[in-house]
């Protein structure tokens, strides 16, 4: 046989398209071409190949040889092409049978030794594989990402031996056993570590029941970023689902996967220096940044007058849709990020406004300066902006809270009657499933017209407030949303009602 064809996969986003290997072998002076657009990595691979046959006691055919990565418009990149690029030139050659190629899909890099060497974005070569209903052929070290596909066939191998004689019978590689899944949440921060600030766990509980966007205002040192790493300990797991989409994000980005923590919901705090570029993913090959890494779980931004007024708005599309389109000259990569905003900021510069012992010597201009760093629509996008004050001795030896386990347990019933009325959160829903479920009485309703015509409010925010009553009467397991709702609902608007 002069030809042989294999199967690979490349990386696209999220995406994990088909690529058809061919490996052909002609007359001609000996030489290596590899055709189909590829990158630096790829070109390089036939000097690993080479190496790796020749060490594996294979003989490198002396003839013209020429690989063909088929869609040839499709950018290929990284050395996952190493394993089949060497396969298909000894199924060529005829030194492994070719017969057992077609049900496969393979994906490993060389190492001049012939042991094979894990590549990145493994998880979504797992699925596409899967569908596709062909057994995936993979580094032994891969073999724990690519598992987290119940449906998925794996074999693992540790060297190109080993695919050789997998192939020629003389030995069988094993299907990989899933491992132990699951989400240790024990292993997070506790919320009953926060002593006092009732109000705040409160409205931590409320963000969290309908994954409701959470501004945090506060002199230094009153626990906002201690009360912000407390949320994904009282956030519900994730499905099956989630969990998936989470972990491609995080292979195609070159980060482990924890088979016994990915379930939990991540959560992401970049500095306050990052970039845009950082913050919504990007580079030559596009790739995923902060918020998709944060999707299904946690966005906490510290100190954010600080950010980069305009990183801050490269957010806005983000919050509404749930995804971002990263645009560039070659190519266009889309990538989901569905993420729940926690921000934290100090009330002026010093942070130290409205504080008892009055040590804030901030002119009100400096705190309009200040404050002006966060624009008005971004400020409009967050449901909830909540004070946190300093405590006193006291509270500071009071009591622990309720623990994030019995929390827990709240948010998840409240999402659950989310979900069976309206199979979305409270924070997504449309404007047809709030005609539906956010009908107020005509009392409430003059009420809330009142509250949008002195705070001046924007549409936006009027549906936000809507939304955010609408979760804390599923809190009470209240059918109608209430007075007593809608005004708690209202007074969660805090930087609204002091722009009056």
């Amino acid at each position: 046989m002069s030809l042989a064809v294999l199967y690979s996969r490349a990386r696209a986003g999220m995406d994990a398209p088909l690529v058809t290997v061919e490996a052909h072998l002609s007359n001609g002076l000996p030489s290596l071409s590899i055709v189909g657009l590829p990158e630096t990595a790829v070109r390089e691979s036939k000097d690993r190949v080479r190496g790796a046959l020749l060490t594996a006691g294979f003989e490198f055919p002396a003839r013209r040889i020429t690989i063909n990565l088929a869609p040839a418009d499709l950018p290929k990149e990284g050395g996952r092409f190493d394993l089949p690029i060497a396969l298909g030139i000894l199924a060529a050659s005829g030194q492994i049978p070719g017969n057992e190629l077609g049900e496969l899909e393979f994906a490993g890099e060389l190492a001049l030794s012939g042991e094979l060497r894990p590549v990145q974005g493994i998880l979504p070569v797992s699925i596409q594989t899967s569908r596709a209903n062909r057994t995936l052929v993979v580094p032994m070290e891969n073999t724990a990402e690519a598992t987290l596909v119940h449906t998925a066939r794996v074999l693992g191998g540790r060297h190109l031996l080993d695919v050789t004689a997998h192939l020629t019978r003389t030995g069988r590689l094993q299907l990989a056993v899933p491992g132990n899944t699951g989400a240790r949440t024990s292993e997070l921060p506790d919320l009953a570590d926060v002593r006092g600030q009732h109000h705040v766990r409160r409205a931590l509980e409320i963000a969290a029941a309908g994954s409701h966007s959470l501004l945090l205002i506060g002199p230094p040192g009153t626990g906002k970023s201690m009360l912000a790493s407390r949320l994904p300990a009282i956030l519900p797991d994730m499905s099956e689902a989630e969990a998936l989409e989470v972990a491609a994000i995080s292979s195609i980005s070159g980060r482990p996967v924890d088979p016994g923590t990915w379930k939990c919901r991540p959560f992401r705090a970049p500095h306050h220096t990052a970039s845009a570029v950082a913050l919504v993913g990007g580079g030559t090959n596009p790739g995923p940044g902060e918020i998709s890494l944060a999707h299904h779980g946690v966005l906490f931004l510290d100190e954010l007058p600080e950010f980069d007024r305009r990183v801050l708005e490269v957010l806005r599309e983000p919050l509404e849709s749930g995804h971002i389109t990263i645009s560039r000259a070659a190519r266009q990569a889309e990538f989901p990020a569905r993420f729940q905003l926690i921000a934290a900021m100090n009330p002026c510069p010093c942070g130290w406004l409205g504080d008892p012992s009055g040590r804030c010597r901030c002119t009100s201009e400096q705190v309009m300066r200040y404050r002006n760093r966060i624009s008005g629509p971004l400020l409009d996008r967050i449901d909830l902006h909540v004070e946190v004050p300093r405590l006193s001795f006291d509270e500071m030896q009071g009591k622990k809270g309720e623990c994030s386990v019995t929390v827990r347990e709240r948010v998840t019933q409240t999402r659950e009657i989310q979900l069976r009325r309206n199979n979305t959160l409270n924070s997504q829903l449309s404007q047809q499933q709030m005609d539906e479920t956010c009908v107020l009485k005509k009392a409430d309703l003059t009420l809330l017209q009142q509250a949008v015509e002195k705070l001046r409010l924007s549409a936006r925010a009027y549906h936000r407030i809507l939304k955010l009553a609408r979760t804390i009467a599923d809190m009470d397991s209240s059918t109608a949303i209430s007075t007593q709702h809608l005004l708690e609902a209202v007074g969660y608007r805090k930087l609204d009602r002091q722009n009056v």
